[in-house]
C-alpha cells in the first residue's frame, strides 16, 4: 500500500499551532518560579545571613526538652559521663520535612536541659556523625533536605565544638572525604576513622566503602586503600561502627544493587555481615556468626559497654499478600561480646518478689470483688471508648510506653471468674465501637472490672520498637532516645529517652515519655499545571490521529513520559507522601536509565566530558540502530 497523503496545508498548520502551544507552556513554566521552601540555595543563605547576626555565646537553663527528631547525634561529654550533647535532627509530619542546627546539653543527674546558641554555628543538619574527645566535639557530613523534599544538600564540611566555651570552629583541610550522609564515625585513641556512606542528588544513588582517618594531633586527613587482593566491605550506608581495643568493627548497613543493566532497574540489599578493622595495618577481615546472632534488619543502632557491644531496634520488611509488605519494628535487644565474638539475646531479670507480690494484689481484687477500690466520683470511671479500624488520632504516648504488657500467674479459677464478670459488660458494634452503659450499677461494674485487670496484668516498661534511635553509654547507664516508627501510613516520630542500668540489667525507665505528634495527610489534588499540560497533550494526540501518523503519535507519547518524570522531581503534579515519592522516583531512576552512566552523566560533569567518556557506547548504539535501519530498507529494494 502507498503512504497515505496529508491534505496540503495539513502539516504547516499543525506544526504552527504545535509552536504556539510550546511557547505558551514554555513562558507559563518561566513565570512559575521555584518556591523558596524548595529554594535551597536561597535557604542556606538566609541561615547564614541570620548566623552572621550572633555575636556571642547564648545559654538559656531550664528550657524544655527538644522537639521530636531522628537522625540525630547523641554523644557523652568526655568532661562528663553523665551530660548528654543532642545537635541536629530532622522531623516529618506527613507533609513537610523540618531540618534542625540547634545544640541542647541535657545533665541526667538533674534533668535539665539547656539549649546554646552560638555565633558561626554550623549549618542545619541530619544524618552526621559526631564523636567527643577532651574537651571537644567533632561532626562531618550530613544532609540538609528542603521542607518538600525536592532539594537535597549533601554536606562535606567538619566542624569542632569547643565544650568548655561552647565556640564552633570549621576546619578546612585537604583530603577530606566526599559530601555524604549515612556514614559511620568513631574515635580510636587519637584518631577520627570515618568509612562509608551514600550521596544522593534524585538522579543517582552513590554507595561508599572508602575509608578515611583524621589524625588529632597532626590535624591530617589521610585515606586507607585496599592492598591488591586484600578483603574489603562492600559500599553501605546505615551500618553500625565501635572500636574494641585496636579493632574497629562494622555490622549490617544498606545499599541499593543494580538488577538491571537494561533499564536500571534496582534492588535493595539489607546486610548482615560483620567486619573487624586492624587500623595499625589497615587490613579488614570477615567475622563468623557465632552464638544466636540478630535476624537481618535495618535502622538498628549500637553502642559498646565495656567488654559488650548492645543493639537496639531495626525493622524488618514482610510480605504479607503477594507484593504488598509490611514493615516489623522491633524493640529486641542483643549483646555482642567482644572478646569471644558471640552473639546473644539480652533479656532483663525480673525479680520473683514483685512476682508474688503482684500476684496476691489479683487474688484479693478478684475476691473482693473490686468494692474497697471504688472510684470516689462515678464520672472517673471510664465510659465510653471508641476505635475505628482507620484511626488518625492516636496516645502516642501509650503506644510508646505501654508497649508490652507481662501477664502475673493466676489461677484458672481467678480467670473464669474475672472471664465471667466480663463477658456479658461489654457490647461492641460492626465499627468496633464499645457501646456506652445506660445505667451507674454497670458503670461502676465496668470500673470494678477494670481496676481487677490493671492488677492482674503488671505494666512493663519498655520502648517500643523503631529505628535510627541513639543510644550511648555513659557511667553504666544506657541511653536511649528519640527514633522513628510507623503506625498504619504514619511515620511517627519519637522524642522519649529511656535509660537502663547495664549492670543490673533490671529494667527500662521512661525519663521523657513521648509527646504527642500531629500527622498531616497528603493531598492527591494535581495542580493547575498539570491539568493544563494534560489538556494540550490531549488535544495534541487527537491531531495527531487525524493525521493517521503513528510513528509520531509514539513519540510523543515517549517525551510526554520524560516531562513527567521530570515533574516528579522537580516535584511538580501529584502531591506524593516521602515513601511514595521516594519509590516514584527510584522507579523513574529504573524506566529512565538514570542509574547508567553510560547513558547519564555523573554529578558535576559537563557534557563534554559526558561524550568524551561515553563515545564509544553512543557510536555502538548508533551503529545498532542503522544496521537495523538499513536491513529494513535493503528488504524493499
Amino acid at each position: 500500500m502507498g503512504k497515505k497523503q496529508k491534505k496540503p496545508g495539513t502539516g504547516k498548520q499543525k506544526t504552527e499551532r504545535k509552536t504556539a502551544k510550546a511557547e505558551e507552556k514554555k513562558s507559563r513554566r518561566e513565570e512559575k518560579k521555584i518556591s523558596q521552601e524548595d529554594d535551597i540555595d536561597a535557604i542556606l543563605a538566609n541561615i547564614q545571613k541570620e548566623e552572621a547576626k550572633k555575636k556571642e555565646v547564648h545559654v538559656e537553663e531550664h528550657v524544655p526538652p527538644p522537639s521530636a527528631r531522628c537522625n540525630c547525634s547523641v554523644t557523652v561529654n568526655p568532661l562528663k559521663e553523665t551530660e548528654l550533647i543532642i545537635y541536629g535532627g530532622e522531623f516529618y509530619n506527613g507533609d513537610k520535612t523540618f531540618v534542625y542546627g540547634d545544640l541542647y546539653r541535657y545533665n541526667a543527674e538533674k534533668r535539665e536541659w539547656k539549649l546554646i546558641s552560638s555565633p558561626n554555628s554550623p549549618p542545619p543538619r541530619s544524618a552526621h556523625q559526631a564523636v567527643a574527645w577532651k574537651n571537644s566535639l567533632f561532626i562531618f557530613g550530613g544532609e540538609f533536605t528542603s521542607p518538600n523534599q525536592e532539594r537535597f544538600h549533601h554536606y562535606k564540611d567538619f566542624w569542632r565544638l569547643d565544650l568548655n566555651s561552647n565556640q564552633w570552629e570549621q576546619i578546612q583541610l585537604k583530603g577530606s572525604p566526599s559530601a555524604r550522609s549515612g556514614h559511620r564515625m568513631v574515635l580510636y585513641k587519637h584518631k577520627i576513622v570515618i568509612f562509608g556512606g551514600f550521596y544522593d542528588t534524585l538522579r543517582e544513588v552513590r554507595y561508599y566503602n572508602d575509608l578515611h582517618v583524621f589524625d588529632l594531633d597532626d590535624f591530617k586527613w589521610q585515606e586507607i586503600k585496599p592492598k591488591l587482593g586484600s578483603l574489603w566491605p562492600s559500599p553501605r550506608s546505615g551500618f553500625q561502627f565501635f572500636v574494641y581495643q585496636d579493632e574497629i568493627f562494622l555490622y549490617g548497613g544498606y545499599f541499593k544493587d543494580h538488577v538491571s543493566d537494561k533499564d536500571g532497574s534496582e534492588k535493595g540489599i539489607v546486610h548482615a555481615d560483620m567486619w573487624v578493622l586492624d587500623l595499625r595495618s589497615g587490613e579488614w577481615n570477615k567475622v563468623k556468626k557465632l552464638g544466636l546472632p540478630p535476624g537481618p534488619r535495618a535502622g538498628f543502632s549500637m553502642c559498646v559497654h565495656k567488654k559488650r557491644a548492645l543493639l537496639f531496634g531495626g525493622v524488618v520488611d514482610m510480605e504479607v499478600q503477594g507484593d504488598v509488605l509490611r514493615s516489623l519494628f522491633l524493640n529486641e535487644l542483643y549483646g555482642f561480646q567482644l572478646d569471644n565474638q558471640r552473639w546473644y539475646p539480652l533479656e532483663l531479670r525480673k525479680g520473683k518478689a514483685t512476682k508474688d507480690k503482684t500476684r496476691g494484689q489479683a487474688k484479693m481484687a478478684l475476691q473482693s470483688g473490686g468494692s474497697s477500690t471504688k472510684r470516689k466520683d462515678d464520672e472517673d470511671a471510664p465510659s465510653e471508648f471508641k476505635e475505628t479500624k482507620a484511626f488518625k488520632a492516636f496516645d502516642l504516648e501509650d503506644v510508646c510506653h505501654n508497649n508490652s504488657l507481662e501477664m502475673t500467674e493466676v489461677d484458672e479459677e481467678d480467670c473464669q471468674q474475672l472471664a465471667n464478670k466480663v463477658t456479658g459488660k461489654l457490647s461492641i458494634d460492626d465499627q468496633f465501637d464499645i457501646t456506652e452503659y445506660s445505667s451507674n450499677e454497670k458503670r461502676d461494674s465496668q470500673s470494678m472490672n477494670s481496676e481487677a485487670m490493671t492488677l492482674v496484668t503488671t505494666e512493663v516498661v519498655k520502648p517500643c520498637g523503631r529505628i535510627n534511635a541513639c543510644i550511648v553509654v555513659g557511667k553504666d547507664t544506657l541511653y536511649l532516645y528519640g527514633g522513628m516508627m510507623e503506625i498504619g501510613d504514619q511515620e511517627l516520630t519519637l522524642d522519649d529517652l529511656y535509660t537502663l542500668d547495664l549492670n543490673k540489667l533490671d529494667e527500662w525507665k521512661c525519663v521523657i515519655q513521648a509527646s504527642k505528634t500531629e500527622w498531616v495527610e497528603a493531598s492527591d489534588d494535581e495542580d493547575d499545571e498539570s491539568n493544563e499540560d494534560g489538556d494540550i497533550n490531549e488535544g495534541d494526540s487527537e491531531e495527531e490521529e487525524e493525521d493517521g501518523n503513528e510513528e509520531e503519535n509514539e513519540s510523543d507519547k515517549g517525551i510526554l513520559g520524560v516531562e513527567d518524570a521530570a515533574a516528579i522531581l522537580r516535584g511538580e503534579g501529584r502531591k506524593l507522601r516521602r515513601k511514595d515519592r521516594r519509590a516514584k522516583i527510584d522507579q523513574i531512576r529504573a524506566e529512565l536509565g538514570l542509574a547508567d552512566s553510560q547513558r547519564t552523566p555523573l554529578p558535576g560533569e559537563t557534557l563534554k566530558e559526558f561524550f568524551s567518556r561515553t563515545n564509544l557506547y553512543w557510536q555502538m548504539a548508533a551503529y545498532e540502530h542503522t544496521q537495523h535501519t538499513g536491513k529494513r530498507v535493503a528488504s524493499r529494494n
